[in-house]
């Protein structure tokens, strides 16, 4: 079977208070509110501006005091029923009404709008129907129903345009959150980009901040993590910046959300905590039922069943008490995959079908699709193959709709079991060359970035020599011209064409520096490629794909199993790895424990390994360039003990020391003297020749010198190789 599905991860609702309201802007907080206050105790009269005042009170709590902000709106609603404001009275109810719709009371929210959209109506007050419009498409969006979202939002621009408001960077920006939610990842880019322009002219500080988590989610979704970890980071710092605790909430929860789907479960859920601790944030329940969401897939992945059952269960009762069929999918979800990894398939069966009946009217394609996984998986382990079949089908037809190639491969793979079991064996085989072919796609995908980096340097390069060449031509259309000058004006040209002359000089050197860098990096790119090759030669695909068949034709299955999941584990973390510039010495060394598991699983080429890291380094700060250290391994592995028969060890060792990085790889093979004996003469190490280019390279980028030694043990009278790797390093700050 496969592995346990990476759940859906729900961020936090990330949407703009001054979007709900249409503010012009939003001064500092506790300044304006202590203005407010003031002006509130001076002025005693009973009238429209004490409803008013009373009212931006009640707006200035809403986030951070909802309770101190229902007293105010009550106050004002009382005051304009005495002195028969109906305008006063609408925005009274239309602010209720955003109040329970940030705290997800979602009845009690609905009942406020509409009574503020049927008192507008009755004045004709179009712009206060726009207000009630848009606060509609966030309690949609809030509920997980991106049409009726769109719609509302819609509903709300088309009012603002009628009345020459041009003040909508509010709508564009909700706008771009349905299409975030869609996938339709390039409209809500745009949309971000332009508002997050508009508001950072506007000094709008909580616009910034919406729209930077907004931004760094679409980055999320597409996979670009270092840009959405840019993104997040500067957001939190936003709302550190302006003492935001909802602001700070969204954006841990969301880093948490990033670390996590790298696999860093362990930091991922000291972000999640650090949100969890938040105390303002837990009035807004929607935020708590995703965060708890989230924390209970920590759990579930990490095998503590009983403590993500716990998690998912306070959030379904928080979500059925708030109607918040989003998150009450993920969470049926999680709790489905919980009971299916423990046995318990009746169970688990219950909740993903009731998970699939939400998400069917929500149009959620990732909670629709684990819907679907966790039904498949159910019906597979109670036997009921025939009910298996239609899921996976049903799985494989809306992957491929929704374009979602991790969801189509396990479709396929889990048609393979099925058919298999079934005794469709040409079935199973199609299945699972399709599996194949779409797990292809996706490491594919780490190299189409590269791709489109070369692309952009050479449309860059284009534009230089483009430029040189009007560049020539402007100094040849002078020269022309100069022969036509009286004499008298020989003395001005002579000067005009020195300078000219200078500025081609100079414009011929940034040219060539710049031609310089491209080719560089171009370089950089070019030997990046040939160690992945090297990572992953025929030889070690082919040879580890006929252990592989080996253990198929003996029955093996546990053990083939095991063997497949590692081999695809590292085959990801690899070309996971190339995209990068620099991974965690973690991930690093995860790769290389993977490698040395499966290079040693042969028991004719059986070896003892090690790999011990000093106490002083601390794995997941130090970033390094990957693929670095497992090519030595693998010469190691090939040459080293070449007609040595037992007794066979490869030791790996980290240590920091004098601020340098140093990794060694030490065997007690023939040495690397008497392998040269067996190859030709001038055949050289193929890692070592890669990594000496590489390295080269990177002490430029690093500022900081790396190097590789490579020496037979002989010297000192011992046995072996020893390979000592300076290693460039960046440290993150935890």
């Amino acid at each position: 079977k496969m592995n346990k599905p990476l759940l859906s991860m729900r961020r936090s609702a990330i949407l703009l208070i001054s979007c709900i309201l249409f503010n012009t802007s939003i001064f500092s907080q506790e300044n304006f509110l202590d203005s407010l206050i003031q002006e509130l105790s001076l002025h005693k009269e009973k009238d429209t501006v004490r409803v008013k005042i009373l009212n931006q009170l009640a707006f200035v709590n809403y986030s951070n005091d909802p309770p101190q902000s229902i007293i105010y709106v009550e106050e004002a609603m009382k005051l304009a029923d005495e002195i028969k404001s109906v305008k006063g009275k609408a925005r009274s109810f239309y602010l209720k009404g955003v109040i329970y719709l940030e705290q997800a009371n979602f009845k009690v929210a609905i009942e406020n709008i509409e009574k503020a959209v049927e008192l507008y109506s009755s004045l004709d007050d179009l712009s206060g129907i726009a207000k009630c419009s848009n606060a509609f498409g966030v309690l949609y969006y809030y509920k997980g129903n991106s049409k009726q979202a769109l719609k509302h939002y819609k509903e709300a621009l088309n009012l603002k345009e009628k009345l020459g408001d041009e003040n909508n960077e509010g709508l564009i920006y909700n706008i771009g959150n349905v299409y975030s939610d869609m996938g339709e990842y390039q409209k809500a880019l745009i949309n971000f980009e332009k508002v997050l322009d508009i508001y950072r002219k506007k000094n709008d500080e909580q616009g910034v901040l919406s729209c930077l988590n907004s931004i760094a989610t679409v980055y999320y979704e597409q996979g670009n993590y270092p840009l959405s970890l840019k993104y997040y980071n500067e957001s939190l710092q936003v709302s550190e910046n302006i003492s935001d605790s909802i602001g700070m909430f969204r954006s841990l929860n969301n880093l948490g959300n990033l670390y996590r789907q790298q696999d860093l479960n362990d930091k991922a859920l000291s972000f999640y905590n650090r949100a969890l601790a938040i105390q303002a944030a837990k009035y807004n329940v929607k935020n708590i039922t995703a965060l708890k969401n989230n924390i209970g897939g920590i759990y579930y992945e990490k095998e503590e069943f009983n403590t993500a059952i716990n998690y998912y269960n306070e959030s379904i009762a928080l979500c059925r008490e708030i109607d918040d069929n989003a998150n009450l999918s993920s969470g049926l979800n999680g709790l489905g995959f919980v009971y299916f990894e423990t046995k318990e398939y009746s169970k688990a069966l219950t909740y993903f079908k009731e998970a699939c009946e939400i998400t069917l009217l929500n149009n959620d394609p990732y909670d629709l699709l684990d819907a679907y996984h966790g039904m498949t998986d159910s019906y597979f382990g109670m036997k009921k193959y025939d009910l298996a079949l239609v899921n996976a089908k049903k799985l494989a037809q809306l992957s491929a709709e929704y374009g979602l190639l991790r969801h189509e491969k396990n479709a396929y793979a889990l048609l393979s079991d099925i058919y298999e079991k079934t005794g469709s064996y040409k079935k199973a085989l199609e299945s699972h060359q399709q599996y194949q072919l779409l797990n292809d796609s996706l490491f594919n995908k780490a190299n189409v970035e590269k791709i489109a980096q070369l692309e952009a340097e050479y449309k860059y390069k284009q534009a230089l020599d483009s430029a040189n060449i009007k560049e020539l031509q402007l100094v040849k259309t002078v020269m022309t011209t100069s022969q036509d000058l009286e004499k008298s004006e020989q003395k001005i040209l002579l000067g005009v064409a020195g300078f000219l002359i200078v500025a081609l000089i100079l414009g011929i050197i940034i040219f060539l520096l710049k031609l310089k860098n491209v080719k560089s990096e171009a370089q950089n790119i070019a030997i990046e490629q040939k160690l992945l090759r090297s990572q992953m030669t025929p030889h070690f695909i082919f040879n580890s794909l006929s252990v592989l068949q080996g253990m198929i034709l003996n029955k093996e299955e546990k053990k083939a199993v095991s063997y497949l999941s590692k081999f695809s584990k590292l085959l990801r973390i690899i070309l996971e790895n190339s995209r990068d510039k620099t991974v965690s010495l973690n991930q690093e060394l995860t790769a290389v424990e993977n490698y040395l598991t499966l290079q040693n699983i042969e028991e004719t080429k059986a070896f003892k390994y090690t790999v011990e890291v000093d106490n002083g380094i601390d794995k997941s700060q130090f970033k390094i360039p990957p693929m670095l250290i497992q090519p030595f391994i693998e010469n190691a592995i090939e040459h080293a003990f070449e007609g040595q028969i037992g007794n066979k060890k490869i030791d790996i060792h980290l240590s920091y020391i004098d601020e340098k990085l140093i990794c060694t790889i030490n065997d007690n093979g023939i040495g690397v003297d008497a392998q040269k004996t067996h190859q030709s003469q001038d055949k050289k190490s193929l890692a070592t020749t890669i990594t000496s280019e590489r390295l080269d390279i990177l002490s430029k980028d690093f500022n900081m010198k790396g190097s590789v030694r490579v020496e037979d043990k002989k010297k000192k009278n011992e046995k072996g190789t020893l390979v000592t790797l300076v290693i460039p390093y960046k440290i993150q700050a935890a």
